[in-house]
């Protein structure tokens, strides 16, 4: 259900935006978005899971408001991101 320390430090190399970038909004969506993928198949075998579910509906509301973030400050780093997270919108 969690993200490995390796899959994680993965994430923050591929969308680190200067050397040793780990808190830019780039990384958080994504390291967000793996943990919500992880969460979602976890639903598909444990359905009534209702505690975990609270979270990943945290998790999609920080992520949300991080993509908004982004968008206010430049639309064209937005767009980016969410293309090369393979997200909607």
């Amino acid at each position: 259900m969690s993200i490995t320390p390796e899959r994680k430090s993965a994430l923050i190399k591929e969308f680190a935006t200067t050397k040793d970038d780990t808190g830019s909004p780039e990384v958080q969506v994504a390291i967000l978005s793996e943990r919500i993928a992880n969460l979602t198949e976890h639903f598909k075998t444990h359905n009534k899971d209702n505690h975990s579910r609270r979270g990943l509906l945290k998790m999609v509301s920080t992520r949300r408001s991080l993509l908004d973030y982004v968008k206010k400050g430049d639309e064209a780093r937005y767009k980016a991101l969410i293309e090369r997270l393979g997200l909607r919108r």
